[in-house]
């Protein structure tokens, strides 16, 4: 008998750092997975981003087995990284936190590229110096 797909789930969770609590519990509970193997399979799967937000989408079977995929982590935890920072600036137009190079900037399109919706590097470059000027930092040659 085939397995029939019950559900899927989207949620992020700090990697290496999962616990059945929620989010995992919340929205994985309600299909019966078992939250143990699935915290001790992630877990296993993202220890090198150390705490680091990944999104995760789950796929759940009438079984009860589940399969994810981790995407990269957002840019703009990435683009804290580079910079530095705790947190993004309030008032971004008027008050700048940090600066990202180039280079940062070319490395953290590189890790996104599979998960943006870019056509080239350039247009990811873009995207992601969109993304910091939003948050307060300033873009250096």
């Amino acid at each position: 008998m085939a397995r029939e797909q019950v559900g899927q789930a989207k949620f992020q969770v700090p990697g290496g750092q999962a616990t059945p609590a929620p989010p995992v519990g919340t929205s994985l509970g309600r299909y019966g997975v078992n939250l143990g193997q699935f915290v001790q399979q992630f877990n296993d799967k993202t220890r090198e981003f150390n705490g680091m937000p990944i999104p995760v989408v789950v796929t759940v079977y009438n079984d009860r087995t589940f399969e994810f995929v981790c995407k990269s982590p957002p840019a703009a935890a990435l683009l804290k990284k580079a910079a530095g920072l705790a947190k993004g600036s309030g008032t971004p137009n008027t008050k700048k936190v940090g600066k990202v190079s180039r280079d940062q900037i070319d490395d953290i399109c590189n890790q996104k590229m599979a998960d943006l919706n870019a056509r080239d590097l350039d247009h990811a470059r873009r995207m992601i110096e969109g993304t910091a000027r939003s948050m307060g930092l300033e873009v250096t040659e």
